[in-house]
């Protein structure tokens, strides 16, 4: 839900922010902000040897994804951009479980995962009523960089889940991929980011980026990865762009089309699939 409320948000920052300073500022200083509150149990998960290529690892994934989502989103339109990005997450975080762990999905997960992804594309691709923006788009590589963003989304989701399984909290996961993402991501926020404190708007809008949907956002993130598998957790933050369609009409004063109601219906009913069945299993310590 707090993801779902990043569209809205940055809406009103002004025209000369740019997508790339707003992903860079989020992700670097919410990252800066999840090690703070779990330095030491980071630490402990980077010295670790065992869960150290999974954080550095999980790191690029935080410093390709914001770039990649936003500038998807500039290319092909937010639309395509966020169903690419958010509707390939969930197969690439199976696709991992099973290149590394040979896990398949359960009929049940498989089920709820394609009724999930089936909604988002309806929403993204047929659910907004279509406003001319004058932008100049690029869609084959805005879809491009979509699946990056959805590869990266779904890496440092599993290697998140890695480092869990080695005996480390989802605080200390979260906080060592963030913080070592962020390092990477602060020279893009000195290169962009100007415009962000242009104003008071701005840096009101830029903090609660950081400290909602990335630093609180997080925080619940890493404790669900504790109990479920990356590839339902993926599933599961495909409300993610219900939430940012309801704002989206509430406040920006967007309109959907009766089958984007439609599609609304179907994410929550393949979500409602996946949540009534069993927990999943945790990855076992060493594997």
């Amino acid at each position: 839900m707090l993801w779902g409320t990043t569209g809205t948000a940055a809406s009103f920052f002004g025209d000369d922010v740019s997508p790339v300073a707003i992903g860079a500022s989020t992700m670097a200083v919410g990252g800066l902000l999840l090690f703070a509150v779990s330095a030491k149990a980071a630490l402990a998960a980077v010295r670790d040897r065992r869960t150290r290529p999974w954080l550095f690892l999980g790191a690029l994934g935080v410093i390709a994804y914001p770039l990649a989502f936003y500038s998807a989103m500039d290319l092909a339109g937010v639309a395509i951009g966020n169903v690419i990005a958010l509707g390939s997450g969930p197969v690439l975080a199976a696709m991992f479980e099973w290149l590394w762990e040979r896990h398949r999905l359960p009929r049940r997960g498989l089920i709820s995962m394609a009724i999930a992804i089936a909604g988002v594309a309806l929403l993204g691709l047929f659910g907004h009523r279509d406003v001319a923006d004058g932008g100049q788009h690029n869609v084959p590589v805005g879809v491009l960089l979509g699946l990056v963003a959805g590869l990266s989304y779904a890496l440092y989701t599993y290697s998140s889940t890695r480092v869990i399984g080695h005996g480390h909290s989802g605080r200390a996961a979260m906080g060592g991929t963030f913080g070592l993402g962020a390092i990477g991501l602060l020279p893009v926020l000195l290169l962009t980011g100007a415009p962000l404190v242009s104003s008071a708007s701005n840096i009101s809008i830029a903090a609660y980026l950081a400290l909602g949907p990335m630093f609180l956002a997080y925080l619940f993130f890493g404790a669900g990865l504790g109990s479920i598998r990356s590839s339902t957790v993926t599933t599961i933050t495909l409300l993610e762009p219900v939430v940012a369609t309801v704002l989206a009409v509430a406040i920006v004063g967007e309109r959907l089309t009766p089958v984007g109601w439609g599609a609304i219906v179907v994410i929550l009913l393949g979500v409602s699939v996946l949540a009534t069945a069993r927990p999943s299993e945790k990855i076992a310590p060493g594997t």
